[in-house]
């Protein structure tokens, strides 16, 4: 998988919507952290998926609502704009988040293809008010043997027959 709007001779051309396109994005974001927020949704985290000027996801936080730890904002607008779009790929399209995403976030980014992500308060601001992802960073920084949650493999072959039943299938979809 290649970083994140790579492309060969650096980084994709800016966005065409200019600066206050930029500013109406970041608005919205952070119009849908208050929301959710005053609505007790979650905590106050927005994130909006843009494609082609136009937003066609968005999402506030709703881990709490929802009692889903996956349901940070930038992953509920991915899968809005997935959902909207038809399609698991976001690539052209752009992120608005009113905080620098976590690491879940940013591997969901990732995983997404988006082409950039733009974001408002930056992890220092979100630690300062409870949400603090640096325990986290410094595990994934650590080899698999040390980190504080034991990940154990636990070898199976039916699930290597399942990986290799994958490779045979003429219609699997790759992504």
């Amino acid at each position: 998988m290649s970083p994140v709007g790579s492309t060969p001779g650096g980084p994709p051309p800016p966005p065409s919507q200019g600066s206050e396109g930029h500013r109406s994005f970041m608005r919205r974001a952070v119009a849908l952290a208050r929301e959710g927020m005053e609505k007790g949704r979650g905590g106050p985290f927005g994130a909006v998926v843009v494609s082609a000027g136009r937003i066609v996801g968005e999402g506030c936080n709703s881990v709490t609502s929802t009692c889903d730890p996956t349901a940070h904002a930038e992953v509920v607008a991915i899968r809005s704009a997935c959902a909207a779009l038809g399609r698991f790929d976001l690539r052209g399209c752009d992120v608005y988040a009113s905080c620098e995403p976590c690491p879940m976030c940013l591997a969901a980014l990732y995983w997404a293809r988006v082409d950039r992500v733009f974001y408002a308060n930056d992890r220092g601001d979100a630690a300062r008010i409870g949400f603090d992802d640096a325990d986290i960073y410094r595990e994934l920084a650590l080899p698999t043997p040390e980190r504080s949650l034991p990940v154990l493999r636990l070898a199976d072959p039916e699930a290597r027959h399942c990986f290799d039943e994958w490779m045979r299938k003429a219609d699997r979809v790759p992504y």
